[in-house]
């Protein structure tokens, strides 16, 4: 009987080890420029066609290669960067395990040509599917060019889960920023169908290449740090909390010229922002470690961007305490806004001056615990600065939230008690318990026959404006507002793609804009955002739309609920009562009381048997 054990072909491992290695086109983009640059290349061009699907070429002025390491290279298991195991502890390149090249082979279209500095010719290489198709003799300049077809050609499954074209592109400039920040002396360009998105020339110092991706007015942001020790050295640029963002996308650690991700380090820093920066938000920061090739270990993940420290603990604490010298030494720092006793600010003494002990005020008849008259504005015009007029929801809404009484004491005799609300046109209640309270200026709690409901106002208000703004879009209501002077949203080249996409379907709720390569020229706005800064909000709803790409609703009604989460009110905005009060309202008359529109719970009940529970 003949054994089962059976040796897999190299082309259907070199699938396998593609699966790990090549996960999207940024993995390809990844492999070819890293491989450029440990050939020693001083300029690198890439190009890309449809996010990478159809075409990614990546050319450089390296070392090349001769005809038979041409060929070699394709091969599993091949590579010049190590020669013995100890080899993984003292890595001073890009790459080191010699699957790269096989694993793209195995699923595109590939060509190469390639020539060594000094050498009359190179070599052309074909291969397809593993399988070498042609190789010939080439006139070129020295160097290296890869041009990757038609990726997971031979893959379906892999190709179709592949993201959008805008997707897949914003990865692969992901992964070229990457290699772009760390290695600023490398001349850089990269074209996507045909369109320059980026041309960085070789400079000397780190700063002015962070400028060069991310705009000169960065530069004045940006905070240096410096710190030395024995274990790691760490420098690089932080920012000031004024920069923070919605995304982490501007957030980088490179260790010994490599990047990697850490959540660890990540909060050493957000730790050292404590009380600068909003909760949620990220502050831009560039922070490159040089430590011992022999403490850390690079061959954890597949990608290369997961590493472990010896000194993991040590390290978290010096990043910190550096990214807080920073910050200090720049004169940035919280600001706390106390409303301060000024019996408490003693001037300065002047000469021959005795010292004299401040004096105390207090008021004694003050007491906290006495409710002190509620000053409200009763005139509606407070109702319309949330975005909604006052109209009161069918209470059949309330009562299929809640259920009725009935249903209610059918439901105590089961010994399973259901909440029922206290709406502000209960007539049966007290004026007392119709009044919902603001808590922390972030929630709203109303009373409920069997204990309170709290209600997120941030997202409750999200809720109603976007119905507001999905219901007036389908009856073709929406009208524009022109603007007195037009505003300018710069633009960075990162999001250009984006703002592409989304130009028609803003257009469509009414905004009026001019798209350029750097800037958007805004003529008009939705009447709903006529008191708004639409800068702010175009720039809040770009935040909004990257960030919630995985969303059940479509490109339009994502829009529409970015628009509604920048004119919606914040946590931390105090409201009258009339205003809870018909906000209360107009989240039970809207389709989806409980739920907002990124998924997330709007509202939380407790009943009196929890409370009753908690207490005793």
């Amino acid at each position: 009987m003949s054994g089962i054990i059976k040796l897999l072909p190299d082309h259907i491992a070199n699938q396998i080890a593609a699966g790990e290695v090549v996960q999207r086109p940024a993995s390809v983009v990844k492999e070819l420029i890293e491989n450029s640059i440990d050939a020693g290349a001083t300029k690198v061009s890439l190009m890309a066609k449809d996010g990478g699907r159809t075409l990614i070429q990546v050319i450089d002025n390296g070392s090349g290669m001769s005809a038979v390491d041409a060929r070699m290279s394709f091969e599993r298991h091949a590579t010049s960067k190590i020669s013995t195991a100890d080899d993984l502890f003292k890595l001073q390149t890009k790459g080191f395990r010699g699957e790269a090249l096989a694993s793209i082979a195995a699923i595109a279209h590939v060509t190469m040509r390639t020539k060594m500095v000094g050498h009359e010719l190179g070599t052309s290489l074909q291969i397809e599917g593993s399988k070498v198709v042609s190789q010939n003799p080439d006139a070129m300049a020295d160097g290296t060019s890869i041009a990757v077809k038609n990726l997971f050609y031979n893959v379906p499954a892999r190709r179709n889960f592949l993201g959008k074209d805008t997707t897949e592109y914003q990865k692969i400039l992901e992964e070229f920023l990457r290699i772009a920040l760390v290695h600023p002396e490398v001349e850089l360009s990269f074209h996507h169908n045909g369109d320059e998105v980026y041309n960085l020339p070789a400079v000397k110092v780190l700063r002015q290449r962070i400028v060069g991706i991310y705009g000169a007015k960065f530069n004045e942001k940006l905070v240096p740090v410096n710190e030395e020790t024995e274990i790691v050295k760490i420098y690089g640029f932080i920012t000031k909390p004024d920069c923070e963002r919605a995304t982490n996308d501007r957030c980088f650690f490179f260790v010994n010229n490599r990047y990697f991700k850490d959540r660890y380090y990540n909060h050493a820093v957000m730790a050292a922002y404590e009380g600068m920066i909003q909760s949620g938000k990220y502050p831009p920061y560039f922070l490159y470690f040089e430590v011992p090739t022999t403490s850390i270990d690079v061959n954890v993940h597949p990608t290369k961007t997961e590493i472990k420290f010896e000194e993991s603990q040590f390290i978290y604490q010096i990043v910190r305490s550096a990214v807080k010298l920073a910050l200090g030494q720049n004169n940035i720092a919280s600001t706390l806004d106390f409303e301060q006793e000024t019996s408490f600010n003693v001037p300065p003494l002047k000469k021959g001056e005795a010292v004299v002990i401040p004096e105390i005020k207090f008021n004694p008849e003050y007491n906290p615990f006495l409710n002190t008259p509620n000053k409200e504005d009763k005139n509606s015009s407070a109702i319309q600065s949330l975005g909604f007029s006052k109209m009161k929801p069918d209470p059949q809404m309330w009562e299929n939230f809640y259920g009725d009484s009935n249903a209610e004491n059918q439901q105590e005799q089961e010994g399973q008690e259901e909440i029922t609300l206290t709406s502000s046109f209960d007539e049966n209640e007290s004026e007392t318990k119709k009044k919902p309270v603001q808590i922390n200026d972030k929630y709203i709690l109303s009373s409920v026959k069997n204990g309170f409901i709290l209600i997120d106002q941030y997202r409750a208000h999200c809720r109603i404006l976007f119905d507001d703004l999905l219901d007036r879009m389908k009856d073709g209501k929406t009208k524009s507002q022109q603007l007195l002077f037009p505003e300018i949203l710069e633009i960075e080249k990162t999001e250009k793609v984006y703002w592409d996409e989304l130009s028609d379907s803003l257009k469509n709720i009414g905004f009026d804009l001019e798209l350029n390569n750097d800037h958007i020229k805004i003529t008009a706005v939705p009447v709903q955002l006529k008191d708004k800064n639409p800068v702010n909000v175009l720039t809040e709803l770009m935040d909004e739309y990257r960030n919630t790409e995985q969303s059940e609703l479509n490109l339009t009604e994502r829009i529409i609920a970015g628009v509604a989460s920048a004119m919606a009110v914040k946590g931390g905005t105090k409201l009258t009562t009339e205003e809870m009060m018909h906000m209360v309202d107009k989240l039970f008359a809207s389709s989806s009381p409980s739920v907002s529109t990124k998924g997330k719970k709007i509202i939380e009940t407790f009943s009196i048997d929890e409370l009753t529970k908690r207490f005793n």
